[in-house]
């Protein structure tokens, strides 16, 4: 097939331009060229600036394609512009598109609903939630352009080349020699995020085989989702080093906070169904593969001290305040008296596991 993907130099660009060109498809890439990788030395590239609507008719000329997968940019515009001009038009959107995605409070009580399907409630009023609601639009936008579209929700996209690396705050305190973090609520907040190669072979499904993907919106992430705890774990033994994790009340684990990446501690996890059983997706990377695999990239490529991905982060890496709050709450908890209780609560009788109601036999009997 004769592909352009706009954009396609991205965390997930990469390894689906990759698998295009492996899979003998003619690819062209459309963006501004400031960000060349060396792996797409040999893939055609039109320059042109993706934002600006001039300079992507001037590119664009009156050429057809076959298939046109857009990642970047003006989604609206690039929607109407290849309007009639692609056989199959592919594109990557976000989840804020889902109301409460970035504002809990939106539910009663407040949180997502777990997990979140692809026909949960949008952001309809931009009061609520201005980016959300251009989020929606633009995906209105694209199906009136393109009925027969497919179109990826990405959460946060995690591995090489990630401007905003969330285990660049658990990787760079390992470098730094720290061996203690602060976690919110033992660290037990899932937080649906998708790897670049498993998010990328998404995306080449839809491509593919558009009689299972045509008109159609997909969640895109891993398969499993991991508590912040076991990102931490994870990240701390492909690094071969031991971190006391740190539980605190959430309201006071402010270093906690960009690993949350909301202001609460509320679950954000997706409902895959559809991308598993209507597009045949799985991962091609465990999630509990992926995580060691990004912390040892990210400790090979490390992020400039104060650059732009510790800026997007907000985590200003202040080990003296850290050490400050981690020692004035650990002894606040150990002033703490728990009383004796009449009756000790436990964890009910209808629990058998570790430190649970003993056997009523001694050995399992046939």
């Amino acid at each position: 097939m004769k592909v352009l993907v706009i954009g396609g130099t991205g965390p997930t660009g990469i390894p689906l331009v990759q698998g295009l060109v492996d899979r003998g498809h003619d690819v062209t890439l459309l963006n501004r060229g400031l960000h060349p990788k060396p792996e797409q030395a040999s893939v055609p590239t039109i320059t042109a600036d993706p934002y600006d609507e001039a300079s992507l008719v001037a590119a664009l000329g009156d050429t057809t394609w076959d298939v046109v997968v857009a990642m970047y940019g003006r989604l609206r515009r690039i929607a109407e512009l290849t309007k009639g001009r692609c056989g199959h038009f592919v594109s990557v959107g976000g989840v804020p598109a889902y109301r409460g995605w970035t504002d809990a409070w939106q539910h009663d009580p407040p949180g997502l609903p777990v997990p979140v399907k692809e026909d949960a409630d949008l952001v309809e009023d931009p009061a609520i939630d201005e980016k959300g609601y251009r989020i929606v639009r633009t995906e209105a936008a694209v199906f009136s352009a393109h009925p027969d579209a497919t179109h990826f929700r990405y959460p946060y996209i995690y591995g090489p080349h990630q401007v905003v690396p969330r285990e660049w705050s658990i990787v760079r305190r390992i470098l730094d020699g720290r061996r203690r973090i602060v976690v919110a609520d033992e660290g037990l907040t899932l937080h649906h995020h998708g790897y670049t190669e498993n998010c990328a072979a998404a995306v080449l499904l839809g491509i593919e085989h558009p009689e299972r993907s045509a008109g159609t919106i997909f969640n895109a992430a891993d398969e499993e989702v991991l508590t912040v705890r076991q990102v931490v774990e994870l990240c701390a033994a492909a690094l071969d080093a031991e971190l006391e994790i740190v539980s605190m009340p959430y309201d006071l684990a402010v270093p906690a906070w960009p690993l949350l990446a909301q202001p609460l501690p509320t679950h954000r996890v997706l409902d895959l169904t559809r991308l598993h059983h209507q597009l045949g997706h799985r991962d091609l990377v465990p999630a509990r593969q992926a995580l060691p695999l990004t912390a040892q990239w990210l400790a090979e490529h490390r992020p400039a001290p104060g650059g732009q991905e510790e800026l997007v982060l907000t985590d200003p890496f202040d080990y003296a305040a850290e050490d400050a709050l981690m020692d004035s709450w650990l002894a606040a908890r150990a002033s703490v008296v728990v009383p004796t209780f009449a009756e000790r609560p436990s964890w009910g009788l209808a629990y058998s596991g570790p430190h649970g109601r003993p056997r009523t036999q001694k050995e399992f009997v046939e």
